[in-house]
């Protein structure tokens, strides 16, 4: 079973963070909250506060077969300050892991260098971010080991394309009829 990692930070867009882990555990993919906050309480970009599974310094993340970064500002900031979120960005990307990235945290994966020849997409207006990237404005876009979408409104496609990169059609059509999504 594939287990996967969605880092939350102070700031960070809720919707494009707690729908996509509700989109994989509908999946039934194994998949933790990490706060980079010292701490599992994270207050997101709309004053709404929730709790992560785990802090940034207690995951064993070679257990990990992909981490996802949500949008939202400042959390994207927060995450592209973080040290450790963008070593781990890199490592993953090396090894050929799965990297997601939504609204403006493709920005994110475009300082730490991973975007390079990528077909990539972000929230308008980060496109510059993109460094080494083409820029695209679909909703998702997939390219080998990157996963990349718009903002919020594409929160659920973005967590289908997740879903789809490690299981078949068949789970991803399952999850769409309950949701009750076309």
């Amino acid at each position: 079973m594939s287990k996967l990692g969605i880092f939350m930070a102070d700031g960070c867009e809720e919707i494009e963070g707690l729908a996509v882990v509700d989109v994989l555990r509908r999946a039934e993919m194994d998949i933790i909250t990490i706060s980079v906050n010292k701490t599992n309480t994270v207050q997101g970009s709309h004053s709404i506060t929730f709790l992560t599974d785990k802090v940034f310094e207690e995951v064993n993340f070679e257990e990990l077969d992909g981490i996802i970064l949500p949008g939202g500002m400042p959390g994207t900031i927060n995450l592209g300050e973080h040290e450790g979120v963008v070593s781990q960005i890199k490592d993953f990307a090396a090894a050929g892991k799965l990297v997601c990235a939504i609204c403006a945290a493709p920005s994110v994966l475009g300082a730490a260098g991973i975007l390079e020849g990528k077909k990539a997409t972000c929230h308008p207006g980060f496109e510059e971010k993109l460094t080494g990237a083409k820029p695209l404005t679909d909703n998702v876009v997939a390219d080998g080991n990157i996963i990349t979408s718009r903002g919020m409104g594409t929160a659920i496609d973005f967590g289908l394309a997740i879903v789809s990169y490690f299981k078949d059609q068949s789970v991803v059509d399952d999850v769409k009829l309950h949701l009750v999504y076309k």
